[in-house]
């Protein structure tokens, strides 16, 4: 399994695992005010965190187009550049400002592949203390069906106690 924040040593059971990366999180960026810099540190932690995780980061609203999302902190293989709302997983929970969990990525109508090994994905929209949505998170699996319930409540959790 893998580890994060150096040596600490996280719990095996997946909801435990999120409890703890949470409080890790909220500890690391209290008082930190600069989006990338909240951003780039929930992609590291998330991404060092967990195995099923394969890519990892934000895609944000373009503030120029307004209806585009352009890539921002991410780890992983090279992301899509910039995905219009409405395309493909990310496009579709920008477009519908809801969580998409897709156990199969390759069934899903208008998937963009931007690694062909991902399998499975959960994009979680991002939203501000005001409501608008400012990005969307997106992980990616080489493992088919690698997120559930847990995942998305977590992830959600977490991105609306960082962002809003």
């Amino acid at each position: 399994m893998a580890e994060a924040f150096n040596e600490t040593v996280l719990p095996t059971e997946k909801a435990e695992r999120y409890a703890a990366v949470a409080e890790e999180i909220a500890a690391v960026l209290d008082g930190e005010p600069n989006l990338v810099a909240r951003m780039a540190t929930v992609t590291s932690m998330l991404a060092n965190s967990f195995d099923h995780y394969f890519w990892t980061g934000f895609y944000v609203v373009d503030p120029a187009k307004g209806d585009e999302l352009v890539v921002g902190p991410y780890q992983g293989s090279l992301g899509c550049m910039r995905i219009a709302f409405g395309r493909g997983v990310c496009g579709a929970a920008a477009a519908q400002r809801r969580t998409q969990v897709v156990e199969d990525v390759h069934a899903f109508p208008g998937h963009i592949a931007c690694d062909g090994r991902s399998a499975s994905e959960i994009v979680v929209p991002v939203f501000d203390d005001a409501g608008r949505l400012i990005a969307v998170f997106d992980v990616d699996s080489d493992r088919k069906a690698a997120f559930d319930g847990i995942d998305q409540a977590w992830l959600e959790r977490i991105l609306n106690a960082t962002f809003a």
